[in-house]
């Protein structure tokens, strides 16, 4: 059965935790794999840190795919080489930090490829993204471009998403 979720938190709130347990509990019951797709890129050796910690943390059961800036590509790809997995991306807000770095043009195409291959795709995908927007309005430029995009992104996936959980304290609340 065919399940787009939206995960919303801020940092240290759980959200990677409750995604990796709600892609485990799908694939339990469809008696099929884990796909993890890592956007994040060690940029610094406190982000090697973080990813290397959750390497650790993941289940050495799941295959693991690292994209971090043509990500409906590699959904794509999943699908063809396992149609049944469950694809588990985490996370959104440094996909879009990639992306805008990368090439600011890249950006909308991008975002318009991820929305219109998970309305294609045939199993259950969970996102995980970052909650931006419940801070302060930042002072530069980028950052504030940052923040409404992620905004944008996550209002288009939850308006066609069949399930939206913002996770706060390790506690879930269900959105949609």
């Amino acid at each position: 059965m065919k399940t787009t979720q939206l995960i919303l938190g801020g940092a240290r709130s759980g959200k990677s935790r409750f995604a990796e347990k709600t892609a485990t509990d799908i694939a339990r019951r469809n008696k099929c794999s884990v796909v993890y797709v890592a956007t994040a890129q060690a940029g610094d050796d406190e982000m090697a840190q973080r990813i290397e910690r959750h390497r650790r943390e993941r289940s050495d059961e799941w295959l693991c795919v690292e994209e971090p800036i043509h990500l409906s590509q590699a959904l794509i790809a999943i699908a063809k080489q396992d149609p049944k997995a469950v694809i588990l991306v985490d996370c959104l807000t440094l996909w879009v930090t990639n992306c805008l770095l990368d090439d600011d043009d890249i950006w909308q195409s991008e975002k318009q490829k991820l929305i219109d291959c998970l309305e294609q795709l045939a199993q259950p995908v969970v996102l995980v993204s970052n909650e931006v927007g419940q801070g302060i309005v930042p002072m530069g430029q980028l950052s504030r471009r940052f923040v409404d995009e992620s905004g944008w992104l996550h209002q288009d996936i939850a308006a066609k998403a069949s399930h939206v959980t913002l996770v706060v304290a390790g506690l879930p609340l269900v959105l949609k």
